[in-house]
């Protein structure tokens, strides 16, 4: 009887003790799991719903949790979603911005905070930005003004419909295009207009453009939404001869690229972008070093 008393209290001294590792375990994780805020500039375009996909399996892969919210292109609305991911005290906020100018006093907010910040795809104007994670936009306006130029034989009325003012991939495409076609003999921009990174707009900036310009060669816009929206204004105007180059390779301007109704699209990688800007934030969030600008290839589409 002894030894059975004996035994039987080992054995609950040895369940105590292994329960009582699993508890410390579980608490270790916690105390280890890392938060990262995610304020993406809107979800009403396909190509940052991709790169909130590729950033979301990133995150479940590296078993961090991740806090998505959606400005909705609005810029008051992003500072105050960027308040509430400090006031939740997340890891590292990374930030897509509606406005590369307006963001900055939520940057601010943030590095008061001491909260590290990363920029995706768009930059801030000012704060401190641990690392900017984006494609080299002046590069991909170049690619775009380059493939026309070339395709038109370096002579031709150009139309280029212009993102969110105020936003550096709008700033920066633009400057890449410009950088290529400026000062060419035979080459003029008869317009450059604000379609606001929209189909809806680049649909109706489009048509007010025909109606002025009857003689146009080709359109460049900033992003594929606009192209798509500028392509069907071409269509409904009855002309098939006008090259349409867009910008991001969605899986809508892709078809239309291999279906012949565009004529490329300059190819980013927004999942590439998400999960590159979420792993860099896990770093960070580690207390490693990270690049200040890491930048994601880009590519030419064409049929």
């Amino acid at each position: 009887m002894m030894i059975l008393v004996v035994l039987m209290a080992i054995s609950l001294i040895g369940c105590g003790t292994t329960q009582s590792k699993v508890e410390n375990n579980d608490t270790a994780k916690q105390a280890a799991k890392v938060t990262i805020g995610f304020s993406i500039s809107t979800l009403n375009n396909p190509f940052f719903v991709t790169l909130k996909e590729g950033a979301e399996k990133a995150a479940k892969d590296a078993g961090a949790d991740l806090l998505v919210v959606d400005a909705g292109d609005n810029t008051a609305k992003q500072i105050s979603d960027i308040e509430d991911l400090i006031q939740k005290k997340v890891s590292v906020i990374l930030v897509n911005p509606t406005d590369s100018d307006a963001v900055v006093s939520a940057v601010e907010a943030a590095n008061k905070a001491n909260i590290p910040v990363i920029t995706v795809d768009r930059a801030s104007n000012g704060g401190k930005v641990v690392s900017h994670i984006a494609s080299d936009n002046v590069k991909g306006g170049s690619m775009a003004a380059e493939y026309i130029m070339k395709t038109l034989g370096d002579k031709g009325n150009i139309v280029e419909l212009q993102g969110i003012a105020g936003t550096s991939a709008a700033r920066d495409r633009g400057q890449g295009f410009h950088n290529v076609v400026d000062g060419k003999d035979g080459v003029k921009v008869v317009a450059s207009q604000p379609a606001d990174f929209d189909r809806a707009k680049g649909l109706t900036v489009m048509e007010n453009i025909l109606q002025g310009n009857k003689d146009i060669q080709a359109v460049f816009a900033h992003n594929d939404e606009m192209a798509l929206g500028a392509l069907s204004a071409i269509q409904a105007a009855g002309k098939s001869n006008i090259l349409v180059v867009g910008f991001d390779a969605t899986d809508d301007a892709v078809k239309a690229v291999k279906d012949g109704k565009m004529a490329a699209t300059v190819a980013q990688k927004p999942d590439l972008i998400g999960k590159t800007a979420l792993d860099t934030a896990l770093k960070v969030a580690k207390g490693e070093k990270v690049d200040a600008s890491i930048p994601v290839e880009l590519e030419l589409v064409t049929k």
